[in-house]
């Protein structure tokens, strides 16, 4: 048998995440869970993520089909989208913090406009039931009412209907009992943890693990007797001290895990990059998220893009449009790009892929 070695592991990680281009729904049933972001540069990276994964994908394709999709927008290890089969395990979700009976009012208030309604802009709600101002997470003020509709909607209350602009406008979403079996639920859970980011550093599986308690908060003490389940049913291998973790069934240094000839520009939270742990063991350089770094801290720039070539990556793309024509500022870990013809033209069609996922032809 091939050697399982970092190299192998490397290879399989590439391979298995960029499967061959499907459908949009089979394509999201296949990673599990697609991480949502609200910058678009120059795309939201949940359609920079698909666009690698699913057949001639187009920006923002994800939010224009979504209401016709068995997908629901709701909190996993992050938040994003899933299938509806995922989102159902976590329900009812019972949140950490405890709404007084005055927050409940105004909850079964909205409900019961929601319900009237179908489908409801926070706009509409705030103009019903005027709740006013309040502090949001990053400390500025925002309405009451945008913060009591995400309470709502992490609660079960509601499900996002649709997006208009980039808002969420909501519907009421049915209740249903829960999982019979909470420990064959969280196993379930784990599963898609680890057939997402495999193979995984025992460390930063742990880590996915504990971000469970988002997902769902009723089972926030089971999580370490599922996480030792999990390191007794998965496969593994240590080495140079590191336990790396993968799918049972799957065989990491199978030949068939090769690397093709293209580039891709990758979203900051594509499974493949995901975990800097991972990143920096496969390809020895530190890669940041600098959005929200200050501009003079910034290394590498605002939404700075992985460049994957073959099994490496090799440096990162700054991605705009500008005047209606796409620009891209490259940079390289070695300081100049590979030399190579075959390097050049396939950084010539993914550009070009770019081109026509972002409308421009």
């Amino acid at each position: 048998m091939p050697k399982i070695d970092l190299d192998a592991l490397r290879r399989y990680a590439v391979a298995r995440s960029l499967f061959t281009p499907t459908t949009l729904p089979k394509a999201i049933a296949r990673l599990g869970f697609v991480q949502a972001d609200p910058i678009r540069a120059p795309a939201r990276a949940q359609d920079l993520t698909l666009r690698h994964r699913v057949a001639a994908y187009r920006a923002g394709e994800l939010e224009s089909r979504y209401p016709r999709l068995a997908v629901e927008e709701d909190f996993f290890v992050n938040y994003g989208f899933m299938p509806r089969t995922l989102q159902r395990l976590m329900h009812p979700r019972t949140a950490r913090t405890v709404w007084p009976k005055a927050r409940w009012a105004q909850a079964h208030e909205v409900l019961a406009f929601v319900r009237e309604r179908g489908v409801v802009h926070p706009r509409d709600v705030e103009a019903q039931f005027q709740h006013g101002k309040t502090r949001n997470w990053f400390g500025g003020s925002s309405n009451a009412s945008t913060q009591l509709l995400d309470g709502m909607h992490y609660r079960g209350l509601l499900r996002v209907a649709r997006r208009e602009g980039g808002t969420r406008c909501y519907a009421a979403r049915d209740s249903h009992d829960p999982a019979a079996d909470a420990d064959a639920a969280m196993d379930t859970l784990v599963d898609v943890i680890v057939a997402k980011y495999a193979p995984l550093p025992a460390s930063s599986f742990s880590q996915l693990v504990m971000f469970l308690a988002a997902a769902a908060p009723q089972w926030r003490d089971a999580r370490k007797a599922a996480l030792s389940r999990a390191r007794q049913r998965l496969p593994s291998v240590t080495l140079d001290g590191v336990t790396w973790i993968w799918p049972a069934g799957e065989n990491p240094a199978s030949r068939r895990h090769q690397p093709d000839d293209e580039v891709r520009l990758l979203a900051p939270f594509d499974p493949i990059v995901w975990d800097r742990r991972r990143f920096e063991a496969f390809w020895d350089w530190a890669y940041r998220f600098e959005a929200y770094t200050p501009a003079t801290q910034r290394v590498r720039g605002y939404y700075a893009l992985p460049l994957l070539w073959r099994e490496r990556v090799i440096g990162w793309g700054n991605v705009a449009v500008q005047d209606g024509r796409l620009r891209a500022a490259l940079g390289y870990v070695d300081g100049k790009a590979p030399r190579s013809a075959e390097f050049r033209r396939a950084l010539d069609d993914e550009l070009q892929r770019l081109h026509a996922f972002l409308g421009l032809d």
